[in-house]
């Protein structure tokens, strides 16, 4: 009977994996059923549950899962020999629980209604649409830079531990509640990964665990990127899977933030990717256009490339392409590249929204 359940466990896999393609032409049911329904109350829980422990539990979670996978493979592998078929069944099996607790604890929220749409923002802008806004981002970012008292030369130092950051995080979301209600965030559970250094090899700032709701962040990473990584990783909880929307909502939430250091990590953000979005369309443009943003903002951006650098090593790519390609399988065509897509997403908030 035991081994009958297996073979029906496994079998479930190619189904639940139809299900779901089924399930990705109806973002309105996901969005108004699981996104803004059973997700919320899950998520919540989740938080409540492992937000007060000061250390990891998601960790420590994909930690035992790790050992107890190589146990498992250790004192089965024989089996190979003289039971194959069992062998792979049990394996294919265990993928499909695994697969059925992603989708119903997190992995659904990649099929729900885009975040533009929720907004009523468009999803083109024309190269002049971005000039304008990357030069008003300039302005602002330049202009925060010498309130918060540094000459333009020099770069911004974040006179904040990282938990301060994550107390401070908060005031955004509550800032945006009045106006996005669905961006209400509460409990915070927001803690440093204890595998920083492995994110870094792999080259990720943070990551967000289904399985305990935790949003973790690479302690390592510049504390001028921490507070964005952190109200990404945020937003993730919130249920906001695609990456591209994920980095809009922080963008949001640092520019709500009544800290106005926060709200330069924010600017200092979505400028770096109007910048980089102008460079791969008119170079020249992208050349005038630098000389015009403040060398200690630049310096800021040059700070975390050299950091990014020094880790450099062949893993990162192995590790980036499994990334991009679970973001193609879960509804994000553009794959690693989503993140890039978020311009759109700002061009068109400031289109209404004027800095």
């Amino acid at each position: 009977m035991r081994n009958k359940t297996k073979i029906i466990v496994a079998l479930l896999l190619p189904f639940q994996v139809i299900v779901l393609q089924i399930l990705k032409n109806y973002p309105t049911f996901i969005e108004q059923y699981y996104s803004q329904g059973l997700y919320l109350i899950i998520s919540k829980i989740s938080r409540y549950l492992f937000g007060w422990i000061p250390f990891s539990m998601g960790d420590i979670f994909y930690l035992l899962i790790g050992v107890l996978a190589i146990r498992w493979i250790y004192k089965n592998i024989l089996r190979l020999t003289y039971e194959p078929i069992r062998f792979f069944t049990d394996i294919v099996a265990t993928l499909s629980i695994v697969y059925f607790v992603f989708n119903v604890l997190w992995g659904l929220n990649y099929y729900r209604v885009p975040l533009h749409k929720s907004l009523d923002l468009k999803t083109e802008y024309t190269l002049e649409q971005l000039i304008e806004t990357t030069n008003g981002l300039i302005s602002k970012s330049n202009e925060m830079h010498r309130k918060l008292g540094y000459k333009d030369s020099i770069m911004v130092d974040i006179p904040y531990t990282h938990k301060q950051v994550y107390e401070k995080s908060v005031n955004g979301y509550h800032n945006l509640e009045s106006e996005y209600p669905y961006l209400a965030y509460q409990p915070k559970s927001i803690k440093s990964s204890s595998w920083s250094l492995g994110l870094t090899y792999m080259g990720y700032s943070g990551y967000y665990n289904p399985f305990s709701g935790e949003a973790q962040v690479n302690r390592l990473i510049k504390i001028h990127k921490y507070p964005v990584v952190t109200c990404h990783e945020q937003a993730h909880q919130l249920g906001y899977a695609a990456e591209n929307e994920a980095n809009f909502i922080a963008m949001l939430a640092t520019l709500y933030n009544d800290d106005p250091y926060i709200q330069y990590t924010g600017y200092i953000f979505a400028l770096r990717y109007c910048v980089n979005e102008i460079a791969r369309r008119d170079l020249d443009k992208y050349h005038e256009i630098v000389e015009t943003i403040n060398p200690g903002i630049l310096a800021s951006y040059k700070e975390m490339r050299d950091f990014w650098a020094s880790y450099e090593n062949p893993f990162e790519e192995i590790s980036k392409s499994f990334w991009d390609h679970f973001l193609k399988a879960n509804n994000q065509s553009k794959g690693i590249m989503s993140y890039n897509y978020m311009v759109a997403l700002v061009v068109n908030h400031f289109e209404h929204t004027k800095m």
